[in-house]
């Protein structure tokens, strides 16, 4: 149910056509909400036909131009119940963790490589939220929804130093360096 808050949330930050929305998801929602190109333009399509967002008119209708979306007020309506609602944590789910309770049971060959890889991954993405941080965010930007867009990158932040500690610990214990 979240893929159509997050597009109402970008669209209310700024209306926007699906392939805008997309490249959009890619440089911010995406980083914790994740969606393709084809699952953006059929939640765009329920929630113009749930009357939650509309096509903005254009001068000259033509065949093929692009359609540029806006939030109608009950899609904002709908977007603030949303955000109002309570909601527990979820589990994590990380297939790594699974596949490594299943390696104490059947082995391991080839664990640390991968904990290596992930490892890296996790680095290069911690790199990318500090730039992000230091680029978009600096002291004087103290408007709450900066301070807003801030903390979810913060979060970001933490989870990425999160693992990176983690499984820098993983690799080192499994080496036999660990302590």
């Amino acid at each position: 149910m979240s893929l159509p808050h997050a597009i109402l949330t970008a669209l209310l930050e700024k209306p926007s056509s699906g392939l805008e929305l997309t490249r959009r998801f890619d440089r911010s929602i995406g980083y914790f909400w994740p969606s393709t190109h084809q699952q953006i333009y059929r939640e765009l399509g329920k929630l113009e036909k749930a009357g939650h967002i509309r096509v903005l008119p254009t001068a000259q209708p033509a065949r093929g131009q692009r359609k540029e979306y806006e939030v109608l007020p009950a899609g904002r309506e709908a977007l603030t119940a949303w955000v109002s609602l309570a909601e527990d944590p979820r589990p994590v789910r990380d297939p790594l963790l699974l596949r490594m309770r299943a390696a104490a049971v059947v082995g391991a060959p080839g664990l640390a490589g991968e904990l290596r890889r992930h490892l890296a991954l996790h680095q290069a993405q911690l790199a990318e939220y500090l730039e992000i941080e230091e680029r978009d965010f600096p002291p004087e930007r103290t408007a709450e929804e900066d301070r807003l867009r801030r903390l979810v990158l913060r979060g970001g932040i933490d989870l990425e130093t999160f693992w990176t500690g983690w499984l820098t610990r993983a690799i080192d214990d499994l080496d036999g360096t660990g302590s």
